[in-house]
């Protein structure tokens, strides 16, 4: 009787079996050769020396303190709500400013080393003393050169010389996924590096037409503000600006502004203390499915111009409403938001070729660009070494844009800060109003606003007329 066995025994290797296992090793050998003889391959799985790059760079990447101008105090009430006659008293009660001063911090860093210092400008908005620390524990006194809101940059100067300084790169040629290095100091952790890849390039912001941003993962709060984003060469491509959150601290969300435009500002920060920009005159909106598809587009891209401002470059070069602006100086427009960035990099005077589709035929048109009005808003510098000037009117005011023009139907100049302190305050004016006319003369420019100031003795009353909203209002005011 044959028995069956309980359990299973190997079976006995053969020469078949030994074929098939040196079949198998030399496949793997193979494949280890294969993989030292492609470097790039096994070199994108490892993650970068970000502990080298942080020991080489960090040393140019500076903590930015200041103290800030008291704000005037908010009405307890709401003039409103009060009939017309006595509406306008309540409007001009002098406010009492708040004494207290305000106080903040954000990062920047090093571009010279004779203290040239970059960071972002709401950092150093409304400073009055500003102060920057070196990680190796020098502190130094620093000086706002100038600062341009639409950008977010700011150009500072420490008096100093031999300090270490980063290497701007170039923001053109970054792609998806590249990995990115940020250093900062959140929530006043002073130099602070986090890591993360590139999310998104050439992100459009609400109210940001001028900033290509891009967007990371890079973990940065409060305080990272005006600090650098390095590629894995250490050099800078971005300052970081801000973050999308719904709880006011990182959600992965985080933006900043390309070294190509920060180069740019900081040029003309250094030269003249403001910035200057290319202006078209066309409001722009996207192509959807539908509208590409009644253009006669196959997929939807470029900027439809749906108004041309009068007497603008885009009317002067033959634009017309309904035009597709395809290309700018060559460079493709995919999206409207890709638009304004490229306009606004073109200096004053200088001519562009536009492609544009019109009515399914392709005309490239040259245009001179001109330049952006509200770029000729004075330049506000402050010093902490010394006290500066502040205007008669305890003011700071800036040159109306075309399209605010039309918006409130007046012409004049916008005021963008209150002095506390000041004569206008305590006449009431406030930032969002329009000075149409001083002392009974109408105000066109910044400039003519401190010709007609610089002819009234101080201590003398006059009349100022302001548009707030929709209502105009004069205001009786003394000069310092």
């Amino acid at each position: 009787m044959n028995k069956q066995c309980l359990y299973e025994s190997n079976p006995p290797v053969n020469s078949q079996s030994n074929v098939f296992i040196l079949r198998g090793w030399l496949m793997i050998a193979v494949a280890l050769f294969l993989t030292t003889l492609m470097p790039g391959k096994s070199m994108a799985l490892e993650v970068p020396d970000f502990e080298k790059l942080v020991n080489e760079q960090g040393s140019a990447v500076v903590k930015v303190s200041v103290v800030g101008k008291a704000r005037a105090a908010v009405p307890d009430f709401d003039s409103q709500q009060f009939p017309e006659p006595l509406r306008r008293y309540f409007e001009n009660l002098p406010q009492q400013p708040d004494s207290r001063p305000s106080a903040g911090f954000g990062s920047g860093f090093v571009i010279s080393e004779d203290g040239y210092i970059v960071t972002n400008a709401h950092v150093v908005d409304n400073a009055t003393e500003i102060s920057v620390a070196l990680p190796d524990r020098r502190e130094f006194v620093a000086t706002l050169i100038g600062s341009d809101a639409r950008s977010d940059i700011a150009l500072l100067k420490v008096d100093a010389s031999g300090l270490p300084t980063l290497t701007l790169g170039d923001s053109s040629s970054l792609n998806v996924g590249q990995w990115v290095l940020a250093i900062g100091s959140p929530f006043g952790f002073e130099y602070t590096a986090t890591q993360g890849i590139v999310s998104a390039v050439s992100r459009s912001l609400p109210e940001e037409n001028y900033v290509p941003f891009i967007q990371t993962d890079a973990a940065v709060n409060p305080g990272n503000s005006g600090g650098p984003l390095f590629d894995t060469n250490g050099e800078v491509i971005g300052v970081n600006s801000q973050i999308f959150s719904q709880s006011g601290g990182y959600m992965g969300l985080s933006f900043a502004i390309p070294v190509n435009v920060v180069k740019s500002v900081v040029t003309q920060l250094k030269e003249s203390g403001y910035v200057s920009r290319g202006w078209l005159g066309v409001l722009i909106q996207n192509v959807d499915k539908d509208l590409a598809q009644s253009f006669g587009l196959d997929r939807p891209t470029g900027a439809l111009v749906s108004k041309v401002t009068q007497n603008s470059p885009a009317e002067k070069a033959g634009v017309k409403t309904g035009d597709i602006i395809l290309s700018f100086n060559d460079a493709e427009i995919e999206r409207s938001s890709n638009l304004p960035p490229l306009v606004g990099l073109v200096p004053a005077g200088e001519t562009a070729e536009m492609e544009v589709l019109r009515q399914g035929e392709r005309i490239v048109l040259p245009v001179t660009i001109a330049e952006l009005e509200d770029a000729q808003a004075k330049p506000v510098k402050t010093s902490a070494k010394e006290e500066q000037d502040e205007s008669k009117l305890g003011l700071v005011v800036s040159a109306m844009t075309q399209e605010q023009k039309d918006e409130l139907g007046v012409e004049g100049v916008l005021v963008e800060q209150v002095e506390p302190s000041g004569p206008a305050a305590a006449a009431g004016i406030r930032p969002g109003d329009v000075v149409i006319s001083f002392n009974h003369v109408e105000v066109s420019s910044v400039d003519e606003l401190a010709s007609l100031v610089g002819e009234v003795p101080a201590g003398t009353p006059v009349p100022l007329l302001i548009q707030r909203g929709n209502s105009p209002l004069y205001s009786a005011l003394t000069l310092q």
